[in-house]
């Protein structure tokens, strides 16, 4: 094939693909000169990286396989555009042959890999084999073609308990298992089938030995069309949860000088045994001694920030260049390793509640600025919408310093300083994550987040006068500013009165909604005189000077910044002791206590009913599986409240459900 119908320079870019990645790979592109081109879906009509970019095609309804995984369409869009390259960022069509091909059947430069090369590493089995002609360490398994039942099951009885199923074509730990026992492995197997056929559109597994306490490394590793490979050092990615990474950095705290640089030889012995162009990730598996082999991505990898902050080098531009044609920009020995760069990764989700991803309207989107070491990778801002047709990712936050701790630290403070609302995000548990003693001092394993989350999910601290006073301020300052619109009004003032002095009751609960709990009081005490707040028998003088976000708070002389949202009687406040929910209790009475009960078996969100697990008239156990929804491309098993019957299921497998519509019903046992 003509090398220059694969890598030559062109003008227009076509982004396939949405949200952070999309608005990273637009900044990079428009930087360079490019014209850009973004494609959306009719949910994300609004959406930021639609905004940023030149011009934008809409590429259909909301449902990824009628928008972003549509070939045809992008195939399309980039027609009608004029746009000469494809840059299919992470997920989605990002390592599909099929998509890259039909790129260059239409004329388009794909900024990536080649077909063949995305078919031989893409596939876990074929890259395995491939591997082990190269003499890449790979850990025990089976990557054969056969996939009937009994070829998996004796695969797994040689192998030994406990064994990894995993889809062949997946990634992102879709399709994915851990088997700790032979009566694990028949469900294990369905499951994961189920999972990677709608992810992937493919089936095939493969099953390897599950190393116990293992680290997952990764290799970033890039290539021109000259004949030059390059590793740009390595990444630890050990803190995950359901094979999902959580945090990433990069050099990895776990390797030595000898240790990286075998990762990294090994690393550029498994790329360029497909004389690899484009930019990858080698990953790796450690048992504390020794790496094997997991699997390439033949694509940008969503953790790349932290090797550009350790190198110095914008990977996006080096891959713009590559499809270009250009030769890299350096040679392997001129690539220098400096301090250390940590990444988090906010999700729209409720850790409380089983990580159950949360939809609907940011209402508020306040992040630090971008100095000091700290990198933001965003795709949304205030008054985007949240939907559930796409992963929840919102944003990726980034520290680098000279050191780890350091490092550390400084992503501790971003995420401290942030406040999202108007849907539920993991930003205090990222932060209780990486201040936790084990992790500072290294000492995890991909399994630390699931043995740690009862400490990493524990519920805030009880509010203290201080959150008790800055909710009275929060409501005080909102009546202020609701009063804006009167010029002449007295509340201009802070506790105006014509004269005398008054007092003012405030109850508060701890929670939104009605709250729970018992009520706390506060009253105020205002008029002719400083004003003075009153809890319990403590009298304390205080002071508000509102600020952009919050305000200032002096209580007993001491000055605390508060970060304050208000909407009506909800109250978000964000102090020196952390975050709190407090629900400002009607003064005038008609507070509700009704709560949605949680006998109801309902769709916490909309999503696609993938798989009925029990049947109507059966007595289940606490707990047992009723039946699995997919929402935002993950399961979700929905479960039995209490021991009861199974008098009637609502619902079919594929069937598409709205939020709050109820699938089962359950009857609790007669006592």
């Amino acid at each position: 094939m003509d090398r220059s119908m694969l890598y030559r320079r062109f003008r227009t870019l076509l982004i396939a693909n949405r949200g952070e990645i999309a608005c990273r790979v637009i900044r990079t592109a428009r930087a360079m000169g490019l014209r850009t081109v973004a494609v959306y879906s009719e949910a994300d009509r609004d959406a930021m990286h639609v905004a940023l970019a030149d011009e934008a095609v809409l590429l259909g309804p909301a449902r990824a396989r009628d928008s972003y995984l549509n070939v045809e369409r992008l195939i399309e869009a980039a027609r009608k555009t004029g746009a000469e390259a494809v840059h299919p960022g992470y997920g989605f069509l990002s390592e599909n042959a099929d998509f890259a091909r039909a790129c260059l059947d239409a004329g388009l430069v794909f900024v990536g890999p080649t077909a063949a090369m995305m078919t031989a590493m893409g596939s876990k089995s074929g890259s395995k084999a491939l591997m082990e002609k190269a003499g890449v360490p790979l850990v025990p398994g089976y990557h054969g073609e056969a996939q009937d039942e009994a070829t998996l099951w004796k695969a797994a009885e040689k192998i030994g308990f406990p064994i990894l199923v995993k889809a062949s074509a997946g990634g992102g730990g879709r399709g994915m298992r851990i088997v700790r026992s032979a009566a694990e492995l028949e469900p294990a197997i369905i499951s994961a089938k189920r999972e990677a056929k709608a992810a992937f559109g493919d089936d095939r597994m493969l099953i390897e030995k599950y190393v116990d306490n293992p680290r997952h490394i990764e290799v970033q590793v890039i290539g021109d069309s000259h004949g030059n490979l390059l590793s740009l050092f390595e990444r630890e990615c050990t803190l995950q949860r359901r094979h999902q990474k959580v945090i990433e950095e990069a050099p990895s705290p776990t390797l030595n000088p000898a240790q990286r640089e075998a990762v990294c030889v090994a690393a550029r012995k498994a790329a360029g045994a497909v004389n690899y162009v484009g930019a990858g990730t080698i990953e790796f598996v450690s048992d504390g001694k020794d790496v094997f082999f997991i699997e390439m991505n033949t694509r940008l990898q969503v953790e790349h920030p932290v090797t550009e902050l350790i190198t110095g080098i914008d990977l996006v531009e080096w891959q713009l260049r590559v499809a270009f044609g250009e030769a890299l920009p350096l040679k392997q020995d001129e690539i220098r390793l400096n301090g250390h760069a940590v990444e988090a990764r906010v999700y729209a989700e409720n850790p409380t509640r089983n990580f159950m991803p949360s939809v609907g309207k940011i209402s508020t989107w306040r992040l630090p600025a971008e100095t000091g070491g700290l990198r933001i990778d965003s795709g949304y801002r205030e008054g985007d919408s949240v939907s559930p047709y796409y992963d929840a990712m919102l944003a990726k936050m980034i520290a680098w310093a000279p050191t780890r701790d350091v490092a550390i630290e400084r992503l501790n403070r971003g995420l401290e300083d942030s406040d999202v609302r108007g849907i539920v995000t993991n930003i205090p548990f990222l932060s209780a994550l990486i201040t936790h003693p084990k992790v500072r001092a290294n000492a995890i394993d991909t399994g630390f987040i699931e043995r740690e989350l009862a400490i990493l999910t524990s519920a805030p601290p009880a509010p203290s006068e201080l959150e008790l006073c800055a909710a009275v301020a929060a409501v005080i300052d909102d009546e202020r500013k609701a009063a804006q619109a009167e010029p002449e009004s007295p509340w201009q003032t802070f506790g105006w009165m014509p004269v005398g002095r008054r007092q003012r009751s405030f109850a508060f609960r701890v929670g939104h909604g009605a709250g729970h709990g018992p009520e706390l009081n506060v009253t105020l005490n205002y008029g002719s005189g400083p004003s003075t707040l009153l809890i319990g028998e403590r009298e304390l003088a205080f002071a508000v000077t509102p600020k952009d976000g919050g305000f200032d708070l002096t209580l007993d002389g001491v000055k605390s910044q508060v970060a304050a949202v208000i909407d009506g009687h909800e109250l978000y406040l964000r102090t020196r002791n952390g975050r709190f929910d407090l629900h400002w209790v009607d003064p005038f009475g008609g507070e509700s206590d009704e709560h949605v009960g949680e006998d109801k078996i309902t769709a916490p969100l909309p999503g696609t009913v993938v798989a009925v697990l029990a049947e109507a008239g059966a007595t289940l156990e606490k707990g047992a599986p009723i039946l699995t929804l997919e929402v935002m491309k993950m399961e979700q098993t929905l479960r039995a409240p209490f021991a009861g019957v199974l008098t009637a299921i609502k619902c079919k497998v594929g069937d598409i459900v709205q939020e709050g519509v109820e699938l089962a019903v359950v009857e609790p046992l007669a006592e």
